[in-house]
């Protein structure tokens, strides 16, 4: 973690934002644990900030009095900027300001130009996270931002501290406009990272007809989005402006996206647009499993255990991957490789006030039933009180979705990036069904396995689905397949 930009002997000692999250460029500030004038001490937590992956709280690395909070709540911060400065001598005289504040903080998100997303920032190799599955790591760190004027800094850092003391803030001089299209001399290529002229070039977008708005003249993301719905609705631009000012206040709620919810939405086009999604489905009769499930809550080895449906489902899907390994696999697409991995981290989504999240179960496949009951316990619990760690959701080689808790019969899930499956388990119903001959009244749900077509094959996602599908129909099967 990092601690401070003083030496020892300095008064004020500087707490810059650390790396929470292996890799992770920037976190936004949930809520401040102290106020200037407040008595720290070394390891007190101070805030709680939300990156790509997590809450997480930080601590304080020093005693001291609390002298500045550099970003209110609600500020995303990169990676390496001073969130807090603390007085280490505070009955030394009267505080004079500190070292460097003014130019660190002049540079902060809560000036009037936003911060790029971080994907578009970094090279191909950074993979965020899938809309309700997690995020996955990264090593790079963002682009420099350019300096800017001294008047405008000085004009910048007197808003924040404005907002900080609940001030009206002065008005900040407005920032130039972001520089249109490029056309450099002798006919040059658009500035793009590999990653966003490939997503141009999947949706037919000329670059060279894209209005960049990044740094420096760069084409992100965003602009490509932009550019295909100009071309999708070629629409005079001004009547949507007309538009929002005739209606009545409280018509629309905007919410930023950020943290969790803009990580995932990142790694939902990432995955869309990388992996050949290929989805089965299969209606199986579950109703043995249902028994065994109520036969175990009663079992006095799971005392004490959750014990439910998607236990079994869980168990089931182990013992597929066991008969059919190539499925547990992933795509190296620099190296244009299969990997397959010989351990299962089972991930299971869980949906938290943040969004959904995917924390995995380490080496799932070495587990009983009632450690898989006791991990799968932990994990919800752990990720509804929002106490899941970036470590907890990284690595995960496999998936399941549990929207039948929601009514819904199945989905056509989208894969985590940098795993080859996802299964999707949909709501047990009691519905009409031929048993033995007869139409009976039977426990029935649907499942769904989408699969990376690039290293699944319709046969071998065939095979896992079936033997899924087996398991829970005759859960027997756990015995002699295991």
């Amino acid at each position: 973690m990092t601690a401070s930009t003083a030496n020892a002997g300095q008064r004020f000692r500087e707490f810059k934002m650390p790396d929470v999250g292996e890799g992770l460029t920037e976190a936004e500030i949930l809520k401040w644990y102290v106020g200037v004038g407040d008595t720290v001490t070394d390891g007190q937590v101070v805030c709680e900030v939300e990156t790509a992956k997590a809450a997480v709280e930080l601590p304080v690395p020093f005693d001291g009095v609390v002298h500045e909070l550099r970003f209110p709540e609600g500020t995303t911060v990169d990676v390496g900027q001073v969130i807090i400065s603390v007085d280490t001598q505070p009955g030394a005289g009267p505080a004079e300001e500190a070292p460097a504040a003014t130019a660190a903080h002049a540079e902060s998100t809560v000036s009037a130009a936003p911060a790029l997303p971080a994907e578009d920032e970094e090279p191909q190799g950074r993979q965020a996270v899938l809309v309700g599955y997690g995020a996955a790591p990264s090593s790079t760190k963002r682009r420099p931002r350019k300096a800017r004027p001294d008047a405008d800094r000085s004009s910048v850092a007197a808003a924040v501290q404005a907002e900080l003391n609940g001030h009206a803030a002065p008005a900040v001089p407005a920032q130039p406009a972001a520089p249109a299209a490029v056309e450099a001399a002798g006919g040059a290529r658009p500035l793009a990272k590999p990653p966003v002229r490939k997503l141009a070039k999947s949706l037919g977008i000329d670059l060279a007809a894209v209005t960049p708005t990044g740094p420096g003249g760069v084409v992100t993301r965003d602009d490509v989005h932009a550019a295909v719905s100009a071309t999708a609705q070629p629409v005079a631009e001004e009547a949507p402006a007309a538009v929002a000012q005739a209606a009545p206040e409280g018509r629309e709620t905007r919410i930023p996206v950020k943290g969790v919810r803009k990580a995932t939405a990142q790694a939902m086009v990432h995955s869309a647009f990388t992996a050949p999604h290929v989805t089965e489905f299969i209606t199986v009769d579950v109703t043995r499993t249902m028994k065994l499930v109520q036969q175990l809550k009663s079992d006095p080895d799971m005392a004490g255990l959750r014990v439910n449906p998607l236990l079994i489902v869980a168990k089931a899907l182990l013992v597929a991957i066991k008969r059919n390994p190539e499925i547990n696999a992933a795509w190296d697409e620099e190296n244009q490789e299969i990997v397959l991995k010989h351990y299962v981290n089972l991930g299971i989504a869980a949906a938290t006030p943040r969004g959904l999240i995917v924390p995995n179960i380490k080496d799932a496949h070495t587990k009983t039933l009632p450690e898989l009951s006791q991990a799968l316990g932990e994990l919800v619990a752990t990720a509804r009180e929002g106490r899941t760690t970036p470590a907890a959701m990284s690595g995960g080689t496999v998936t399941i979705t549990n929207v039948g808790v929601f009514g819904v019969d199945t989905g056509t899930p989208i894969l985590n990036p940098g795993e080859s499956a996802i299964l999707a388990f949909g709501a047990v119903k009691l519905q009409p069904w031929v048993h033995k001959g007869k139409v009976k009244p039977r426990h029935v749900t649907t499942l769904a396995l989408s699969f990376d077509h690039r290293l699944v094959d319709g046969e071998l996602g065939s095979k896992v689905i079936a033997d899924i599908a087996a398991v829970l129909e005759n859960p027997k099967r756990l015995i002699t397949w295991a």
